[in-house]
């Protein structure tokens, strides 16, 4: 993911030259594509009775997260104030990077469940 973000958050970033801004509005549509289409795939499995607490708020959180994403990729292409629309996709970005922590720790939780944790 983190690849994938990269150069999306290169785009955001406050120094960047928004010279041509229709040529940066539909750099940032097209970058946002395989964000999106990341978060869709993404589901967690049914997990044991203690995790699936937390496997329900990382999906809740992950449909959150793509609410949002939506709502901004609608406005990548109309909105006036275009530093303001860079600054809240590069926190949704930081929001998706830190779902996606939190959904790399439950399967690790998982594992080391299986494993038979630290006893």
């Amino acid at each position: 993911m983190t690849a994938m973000t990269a150069s999306l958050d290169d785009l955001l970033r406050p120094g960047h030259s928004r010279t041509n801004v229709g040529a940066w509005r539909w750099s940032v549509r097209r970058q946002l594509v395989p964000v999106r289409d990341r978060l869709r795939r993404e589901h967690p499995d049914r997990r044991e009775a203690w995790l699936s607490a937390r496997a329900s708020r990382t999906l809740r959180e992950r449909d959150e997260l793509l609410t949002r994403l939506n709502a901004l990729a609608a406005q990548v292409l109309v909105a006036s104030d275009v530093d303001d629309l860079a600054a809240r996709l590069h926190r949704l970005l930081v929001d998706i990077a830190h779902h996606h922590q939190r959904v790399h720790d439950l399967a690790y939780d998982d594992v080391e469940l299986e494993i038979g944790g630290s006893e």
